[in-house]
């Protein structure tokens, strides 16, 4: 009999747990604190799975390219069950901009930059379904997890199984793991700082809210036209982005800065939700009447938080056969749409290691140090971006903010040079799209001498010559949008000046 492995909780990172480790001999037990899934239909699973354990279900997902690589690759049963149940794969041609098609020739690599694109509820059915027809596999649903059972081991505890609760009562449940992917909402770490573990956090805030509301199209209308104006954009004060989804439907998600309390508030409302969409041209269409109906309410998720929690601390483990995975341990924005592939990628190396070694100290070091190698560069790159996202937004609200000169450099760099150079160069988007598909470590595209002297080559050009590259016009800017929204254009900057 192989090692008994329990996991809490039956999300992404639950499922990709039971993935990785489905095929190693493994006995997998997976509680899930919800109920199980509908029998039938993506559709009634959208509309009726009740999901309280994965508060984000209902908000827009595409799946970045690493994440369908590691499907593609090592399940591809699995690729086959979502792609018949409506799940969409979108090429590196398709999200290229509509005026370098015409020159385009496909290289073999650029399958590697197909992302799989569903509504959440979607994936998560039926890779639940593909994982529950593993014979080592075992589902028990509607079960909270109330304590740990732990006992010391030196400076360590060694966690030895939970205290589960079900319609039953209460119940000792024990395994030789434990994989705690229970999610931003799991109470294991705090369980175990009880217990005196020393288990430092980083955190910063994301400073930013979202809002989902999903359409479907009308039955005989085809997907709107891909026009010059891109489906995601940024405009400052508001981010929006366009995710179709399997069977006829997609969402639209709106991320507003925290310090813009007057979209924030009325965004919630249906009618202001599509009169935004009706300003931003990459996506009017998509939501107009002639084109869709609204399927849901909007969606709102704030609170958001960057956050990565050291399970080692002076090079030695703090807890011994448990593994936190996805949110529970490293939890970044939304945003850049990371999450479930830091997941996958967090359950591959937890394969790997415990298929390397049995010692439990060994396999706690080698596992966070090797999650660490892999992603490091991506959490810090998005926390970066973060931070630069809020001293913009704050400064946006200031009708009296002048830019230094190194503000101005840094934002005609990205403006100007970057995002000119890959609109322009083909090779340039690829090496740019495979740093934020995590195809490649961020930033490497840039330490390529090649590169570098392409974009500064675009940047000595001038706006002027480079005009056929910049994207047109997103959307209206923030005075006009919030006019035509009826709402106050001076409210938010009084609220910040007299909080500062």
């Amino acid at each position: 009999m192989g090692e008994r492995v329990l996991v809490l909780g039956a999300g992404i990172a639950g499922l990709s747990t039971a993935l990785a480790l489905g095929g190693t001999g493994r006995e997998i037990t997976i509680l899930d604190r919800d109920p199980p899934p509908p029998e039938t239909s993506a559709d009634e699973a959208f509309d009726n799975w009740e999901r309280k354990g994965v508060g984000h279900v209902r908000h827009s997902h595409a799946f970045l390219a690493r994440l369908h690589m590691i499907i593609r690759d090592n399940y591809p049963e699995l690729m086959q069950d979502l792609l018949a149940a409506g799940c969409r794969e979108i090429r590196f041609a398709e999200n290229m901009p509509v005026e370098r098609q015409a020159e385009y020739v496909p290289i073999p690599s650029d399958g590697d930059l197909t992302i799989l694109t569903s509504r959440r509820t979607t994936l998560e059915l039926v890779m639940r379904r593909y994982v529950a027809r593993q014979k080592n596999v075992t589902f028990v649903t509607s079960t909270l997890v109330r304590s740990l059972i732990t006992e010391k081991t030196g400076d360590a505890l060694t966690v030895r199984g939970v205290v589960a609760e079900d319609a039953n009562g209460t119940r000792e449940i024990r395994a030789d793991i434990v994989v705690d992917a229970g999610g931003k909402n799991s109470q294991a770490i705090e369980w175990l700082r009880e217990k005196g573990l020393d288990i430092r956090e980083e955190s910063a805030p994301a400073g930013i809210v979202y809002f989902t509301r999903h359409y479907r199209l009308h039955d005989g209308k085809d997907e709107p036209a891909r026009s010059k104006v891109p489906g995601a954009g940024d405009l400052g004060y508001i981010k929006y982005g366009l995710f179709p989804a399997d069977n006829r439907c997609f969402s639209i998600t709106l991320a507003v800065p925290e310090i813009e309390m007057e979209i924030r508030r009325a965004v919630v409302r249906p009618e202001i939700f599509d009169a935004i969409c009706a300003e931003l041209p990459g996506i009017a269409a998509w939501t107009s009447p002639e084109y869709s109906e609204p399927k849901s309410k909007v969606f709102g998720m704030g609170e958001l938080w960057q956050r990565w929690r050291h399970m080692v601390k002076n090079g030695k483990p703090l807890a011994l056969n448990f593994f936190p995975l996805g949110d529970t341990v490293i939890r970044t924005n939304p945003l850049y749409g990371r999450g479930c592939s830091f997941a996958a990628v967090q359950a591959h190396i937890l394969r790997d290691v415990l298929d390397k070694t049995s010692d439990p100290a060994t396999r706690s070091i080698d596992f966070h140090a090797a999650v660490e190698a892999a992603l490091r560069p991506y959490y810090n790159d998005m926390g970066k971006q973060d931070a630069m996202a809020i001293r913009r937004s704050a400064n946006a609200l200031n009708p009296d903010y002048v830019p230094d000169f190194k503000a101005k450099l840094g934002k005609s760099f990205v403006e100007d040079a970057m995002m000119v150079a890959v609109r322009a160069d083909l090779p340039l988007l690829r090496a740019f799209m495979r740093g934020f598909h995590m195809v490649d470590e961020p930033g490497k595209w840039l330490k390529n001498p090649v590169n570098i002297a392409k974009v500064l080559y675009y940047w000595s050009r001038g706006k002027k010559r480079n005009a056929e590259y910049y994207p047109p016009k997103l959307g209206p800017g923030r005075k006009e949008m919030l006019t035509k929204l009826g709402l106050s254009t001076t409210a938010d900057f009084e609220r910040f000046k007299a909080a500062a």
